[in-house]
């Protein structure tokens, strides 16, 4: 493990992981729970960076049956997922504080919303400069260069750092 950069400490059998242990990956996400002939096995949940985690069964290394928890709370269950489908459009800051008054809408589920810097746009991961096609992450450490899809897509969906003054464009 330590040639891929994972990490385990926990119960081993005959030279395997197996029994109770936390498995961690070289991106620093954590699996904590039931191992079976080196394999994720029974009940166990995935921690990410940045507080999402995952609880679940797993049957040989394959999740079986679980729910997602977002780092803001929010709850996905296989089998019982009630936001954002074709009739609740509401962000989830607002499913749990209400709406805003008449005329104030929440931009993200961020309250209040990022500052977007001026030509640029947040592609939920970072902040995009259209003009050098550079990503830099939210602490404006660089991420990656988009390349001609990603760049479409970003001018296409994301918000603009000029979104929300109006009548400004970049330039103006």
């Amino acid at each position: 493990m330590e040639y891929i950069g994972s990490r385990y400490e926990g119960d081993f059998k005959n030279r395997r992981m197996e029994g109770r242990g936390e498995y961690t990956l070289p991106t620093d996400t954590r699996y904590v729970g039931e191992m079976k002939d080196g394999m994720f096995h029974g009940e166990g949940t995935l921690y990410f960076p940045g507080g999402s985690k995952y609880e679940g069964t797993w049957e040989r290394g394959i999740a079986k049956k679980g729910k997602y928890t977002f780092a803001d709370g929010l709850e996905y269950k296989e089998t019982d997922w009630e936001y954002c489908d074709g009739y609740e459009r509401r962000f989830y800051t607002e499913v749990c504080d209400g709406l805003k008054p008449a005329g104030q809408s929440q931009l993200t589920n961020l309250d209040p919303p990022r500052v977007i810097p001026e030509g640029c746009y947040d592609c939920g991961d970072g902040f995009y400069n259209p003009n050098t096609r550079v990503i830099t992450d939210y602490k404006n450490q660089f991420l990656r260069n988009a390349d001609d899809d990603e760049h479409e897509w970003i001018i296409r969906t994301c918000r603009k750092g000029w979104d929300e003054i109006v009548g400004h464009k970049p330039g103006n």
